[in-house]
């Protein structure tokens, strides 16, 4: 899971920076979890991730995915408000980012009780443990 810093005061008043995990409320993984609920908005995501951290414009999405430019504001919108994409205003343009450490929390909070009731045997989810047959 991705980790965030902020600085924080010891005992003796000097400043330290700590590294923490956030945690998503159990509404905000719905809501992410919700936003993947149609294929065009998955098909928008992916094409997000794809193109890295550099994003894309709307334009660039809509030449990628051809889904209508009205239909691709209401999931941009949708995803948007998931969590799911980062939109930046640059001058006249949106660039569109993939929010690539709310999809790792995402992707973490469905894994973090795996294997919680017996001993784990999904690689996935305990990868350092060694899976004796």
């Amino acid at each position: 899971m991705s980790t965030q810093s902020r600085t924080a005061k010891t005992a003796d008043n000097s400043e330290i920076d700590v590294e923490f995990v956030p945690v998503l409320a159990v509404e905000e993984v719905a809501q992410g979890f919700a936003a993947l609920g149609s294929e065009a908005r998955l098909e928008v995501l992916m094409c997000l991730v794809r193109a890295g951290t550099s994003g894309l414009l709307v334009g660039q999405i809509q030449a990628r995915t051809q889904i209508p430019a009205s239909t691709l504001a209401h999931h941009l919108r949708f995803l948007a408000q998931g969590g799911l994409i980062i939109q930046e205003k640059q001058g006249r343009s949106v660039v569109n980012r993939a929010a690539f450490a709310h999809l790792e929390m995402l992707g973490d909070y469905l894994l973090k009780e795996c294997c919680a009731d017996e001993r784990c045997e999904a690689p996935v989810c305990c990868p350092d443990e060694e899976n004796e047959t």
